[in-house]
């Protein structure tokens, strides 16, 4: 039996207590998935959203939680990752590898963020995300990654971490 206590649930998020420690989860998922997205002619796919919590916009790595939908239950990590690859920038991945799993905030939420490495791209459509999301995508050379995300720096987006992380797991640091 846990020792958890319930202190708030919403439909998307909770917060609870084990002993000492107050810590946030999702009720409907426990792990994420990034996707380090790199075509043919090494150029890597990114996305730009707003997120609320920051108040600012964030460039990214296509990600998405697993199993968070009812229809989407059950599907394996490497099935979430094409498929939210596809939703959020339009591309398809011949090959999906998988790179590293982490804690995406140990202290904080016991959520495991699991990254994959998608090759073989083919674009079949403008991406964007669902009709809740506004997702902007980035298709850019490797070369001018550090200089692009300078640029956003400098207008005042926040860069996520999971970009450099997958590049050093996939051996392409920058």
């Amino acid at each position: 039996m846990s020792d958890e206590i319930t202190l708030f649930e919403s439909q998307w998020l909770g917060l609870y207590r084990k002993g000492h420690w107050d810590y946030v989860r999702r009720p409907n998922s426990d792990a994420c998935v990034g996707i380090l997205a790199i075509t043919d002619k090494n150029e890597i796919l990114l996305v730009e959203q707003f997120r609320i919590p920051l108040g600012k916009k964030v460039i990214e790595i296509p990600a998405g939680l697993v199993g968070d939908e009812p229809e989407f239950r059950g599907e394996s990590l490497a099935a979430t990752a094409g498929r939210e690859l596809m939703e959020e920038t339009g591309y398809r991945a011949g090959r999906i590898e998988f790179l590293i799993s982490s804690p995406t905030s140990a202290g904080m939420t016991p959520e495991i963020t699991h990254l994959f490495y998608a090759t073989q791209l083919v674009q079949e459509n403008e991406g964007g995300g669902t009709a809740s999301e506004d997702i902007a995508v980035y298709k850019m050379p490797l070369t001018e990654l550090r200089d692009f995300l300078s640029k956003k720096q400098s207008e005042g987006l926040l860069v996520d971490f999971k970009i450099h992380a997958a590049l050093a797991a996939a051996g392409l640091g920058f």
